[in-house]
């Protein structure tokens, strides 16, 4: 279990978040069109994994535009938005803002990745929603970088998350 904070506040975050060098948990979360998307899915492409609580919190919604402007630059790799919101929420916000650089998934059926990845918060007021992290993954699926942001509120380091894919 690791600590972040929330504003200030501590709050457990639940699993073992993965380190740089690990072998990347399979998943299954759902897509846009709430068809089931696995990891396996994206094989022979990089992928980077901005995990976040919300789209609709001003801070979250500002991670996915970056990354949403950094993905165009980026060769055989995508971008992965994952949260708890509905892929309809996720496909309104992406459409309102003409983002269609990343992709985005819900853990609407996919609950165990919160706790496979070390990113399910356990208490507090977004308990049961993922931690603000990036998890970089190779072609195979092996972490490149990771990064739990110490504060939820924060942004996450877009630098050092792109760097390992250049």
């Amino acid at each position: 279990m690791s600590t972040v904070t929330l504003k200030g506040n501590p709050v457990q975050v639940d699993g073992t978040f993965l380190a740089a060098g690990a072998q990347a948990p399979a998943f299954s979360l759902v897509g846009k069109d709430l068809s089931d998307i696995s990891l396996s899915g994206y094989a022979g492409k990089r992928k980077v994994l901005n995990i976040f609580p919300s789209i609709d919190t001003p801070t979250c919604a500002t991670s996915v535009r970056r990354f949403n402007e950094r993905a165009s630059q980026l060769d055989n790799a995508v971008v992965l938005c994952i949260s708890a919101d509905l892929p309809f929420a996720q496909a309104r916000f992406c459409g309102a803002e003409g983002l269609n650089n990343v992709a985005t998934l819900s853990t609407l059926r996919g609950t165990a990745f919160l706790k496979n990845y070390g990113v399910a918060i356990a208490d507090g007021p977004l308990a049961g929603l993922a931690a603000r992290a990036v998890v970089v993954l190779d072609e195979h699926d092996k972490v490149l970088h990771s990064e739990l942001v110490g504060e939820i509120a924060h942004e996450p380091n877009y630098d050092a998350a792109m760097a390992v894919l250049s």
